[in-house]
């Protein structure tokens, strides 16, 4: 299927956050793509690939970055497509740096800024999906059974002092 959400990252090592995002997307049934597109090494493949993205066919943009986390940010300057930022958390200052560059776009280039981490990969799946069921049942149902899946999940686990229910053997 064509890819409806582009999940970029700046760098290889962002893969272990947005792996959540990708595997978030596929468990909703939601095509997408994914590429390393760093703002400061490949300027022109960001420009290229922010330019292009609604042609191909996409409707959401993921972007996620670490330290100065400018892959957000630029990739909403070159789109009028949703982009949805997601900081990395880094070593230095577990993310909080990231976390402040992308949500202090100027007025004009919104990006929608998630959380810090896995939390933020998997939320901005989500929303995608969420922004893609403005216009497709199939993908609010996908997130309405996600949902309910979250909601079983905490109700039939709802006494702390018990075993996890793969701790409680056969």
């Amino acid at each position: 299927m064509q890819p409806l959400v582009g999940v970029i990252m700046g760098s290889r090592s962002d893969w272990e956050t947005m792996r959540h995002a990708a595997a978030t997307l596929e468990s909703l049934g939601v095509p997408h793509e994914v590429r390393i597109v760093s703002a400061h090494r490949t300027p022109d493949w960001l420009f290229e690939y922010a330019s292009g993205a609604e042609s191909r066919g996409l409707q959401v943009i993921i972007a996620a970055a670490g330290g100065a986390a400018h892959l957000p940010g630029m990739c909403a300057a070159k789109t009028p497509l949703p982009v949805l930022g997601v900081p990395i958390e880094s070593s230095i200052l577990r993310g909080v740096d990231s976390l402040l560059s992308i949500v202090q776009m100027p007025a004009g280039v919104p990006v929608g800024t998630l959380a810090i981490g896995k939390a933020g990969a998997i939320n901005a799946a989500l929303l995608a999906a969420t922004i893609l069921g403005g216009h497709c049942t199939e993908y609010r149902h996908a997130v309405k059974r996600y949902r309910e899946q979250q909601t079983l999940a905490v109700l039939s686990d709802t006494d702390p002092r018990q075993p996890l229910p793969s701790e409680r053997g056969s």
